[in-house]
């Protein structure tokens, strides 16, 4: 997993409108990457929510933010136009973004292991280097943890 100090990883997406997101584009500001790892289930709609609804303090601390699952481009746009979220959303079918930060992992569930997505957020400064690393995230306090840094 993409550790503290390390650089924020060269990749581009495709967001919830079929446009194209590229890291490049993302340096400048204080960066909020989260992964998640689904559109429209339950904990992820809290962390996400919760991200929303706090998006004026974030933005207020400098923050942009950008979610990031492996849905589909239409389950993300689903999922973006459903909760009117003011941030993009990365579709990475391919996993190759959530492999270089990572959170690809193997997980287990019921005794049942699968490869999937850890729910981790990462907060990058201005230049691109990796200052926190958040990965007990708590869905429905994921700005909280955020802000609190």
């Amino acid at each position: 997993m993409l550790k503290v100090g390390e650089k924020l990883p060269q990749f581009e997406g495709i967001n919830q409108d079929g446009e194209t997101v590229r890291s490049e584009q993302l340096i400048g500001k204080k960066l909020v990457i989260f992964f998640y790892p689904q559109a429209n289930t339950p904990t992820c709609t809290v962390e996400a929510c919760n991200l929303s609804d706090n998006y004026s303090k974030l933005e207020k601390a400098g923050f942009q933010l950008l979610g990031i699952s492996g849905d589909s481009v239409k389950k993300q746009k689903n999922f973006h136009n459903k909760f009117a979220f003011p941030y993009d959303l990365i579709a990475d079918e391919s996993h190759e973004i959530l492999e270089k930060f990572g959170v690809w992992q193997e997980k287990t569930t019921f005794g049942k292991t699968y490869m999937g997505i850890v729910r981790t957020t990462f907060i990058f400064d201005e230049k691109g280097i990796c200052e926190r690393v958040i990965e007990k995230v708590t869905s429905k306090t994921a700005a909280e943890q955020i802000l609190e840094g």
